[in-house]
């Protein structure tokens, strides 16, 4: 499934295996751009899963914890925003988005970056190729 809390409602072993596998990479994720970073001050937890998903941000957690993360269970189950004891190393954050509002101002960008940089942009006509 693509819906996360269909693999959390799941008996499958399938879905455990699919949500353990989303739990490693995201931390792997976070373990690998501390190290790039030389360290990280928060991590932050948004859109869909991120917003929705307590146990998965837990689990998620837990797998970073060697970065100093611990996480509050009752501000976590709660929502946050932050969802970290105080004095941990690392702090977690549980941010809202409204992800279709970003893709459009990112596809408005775009947009104005190509009409700032094409002399056919109010025509209507494909720049010739380079």
């Amino acid at each position: 499934s693509n819906d996360v809390r269909d693999l959390l409602e799941s008996d499958d072993p399938r879905a455990r295996l699919a949500l353990d596998y989303l739990v490693y990479r995201v931390a792997r994720e976070i373990g690998s751009l501390a190290m790039a970073m030389n360290g990280i001050d928060a991590v932050v937890f948004t859109a869909g899963i991120g917003e929705n998903s307590p146990d998965i941000r837990a689990r998620i957690c837990a797998r970073a914890s060697w970065l100093g993360l611990a996480v509050d269970d009752i501000a976590n189950r709660g929502g946050g925003p932050r969802i970290t004891v105080p004095g941990a190393v690392v702090s977690a954050w549980v941010i809202p988005t409204d992800e279709e509002e970003m893709i459009a101002e990112h596809t408005l960008e775009a947009w104005r970056a190509h009409e700032g940089r094409s002399s056919h942009a109010h025509t209507g006509v494909p720049e010739p190729a380079a």
